[in-house]
């Protein structure tokens, strides 16, 4: 039987989750994919190193670009987490936001109005919004501080949760690489922090 100090005391436990969003290329058409970072994503990552508080948990997700982040971070172990994973963008992927322009207006018009739209076959916005939202409520309350690199659409996906939105704001907000986003959990309820100080340095001139 659980005792009921014991249970306030959980109650009372909060979560500190820091989302970093990955590094990416520097090429000028953005794809729609996953791919090694180049020298300059990396030398901006390594600019980084240190300045995260120490954590109990670290986490990515499985794709090479975040991988990469968290391991050029120095953050050892890390833990792969598939509910953190990229929209899977079906048919689209490995296209630019142009190439899908030019060969499917209406179904790139529709999937960025309708978070239920899913014209590539792939996965929709409200679906990963609810991916990542189980992802959080499933974070035990005893879990201390927690670091995690994630993709900018599952930073978004964190946003609405914590803020109670609904999927509709969801390109509302702006994640650039290697910003943070600081959730604070306890009680089944997530807050929105903002970070002190700056943690993304000013890309190299």
């Amino acid at each position: 039987m659980n005792h009921p100090r014991r249970l306030d005391e959980r109650a009372r436990m909060t979560v500190r989750l820091t989302l970093l969003c990955a590094a990416a290329r520097t090429e000028r058409d953005v794809r729609f994919a996953d791919a090694p970072l180049d020298e300059r994503a990396l030398h901006r990552v390594r600019a980084l190193a240190g300045a995260f508080p120490r954590a109990a948990t670290h986490c990515t997700a499985p794709s090479r670009r975040c991988t990469e982040t968290a391991r050029t971070l120095g953050w050892e172990p890390v833990t792969p987490q598939p509910a953190l994973r990229d929209l899977d963008m079906g048919s689209w992927y490995g296209r630019t936001l142009d190439e899908v322009a030019a060969a499917d207006a209406a179904g790139l018009a529709g999937w960025l109005a309708d978070p239920q739209a899913v014209p590539h076959g792939g996965e929709s916005v409200a679906q990963l919004c609810d991916r990542v939202a189980a992802w959080l409520d499933a974070l035990p309350s005893d879990a201390g501080r927690v670091l995690a690199v994630v993709e900018q659409a599952v930073a978004r996906a964190a946003v609405l949760h914590a803020l109670g939105a609904p999927p509709q704001a969801f390109w509302r907000i702006d994640v650039p690489p290697l910003s943070t986003v600081e959730l604070t959990g306890r009680a089944g309820r997530w807050n929105l922090r903002m970070a002190e100080l700056p943690l993304s340095p000013r890309p190299p001139r």
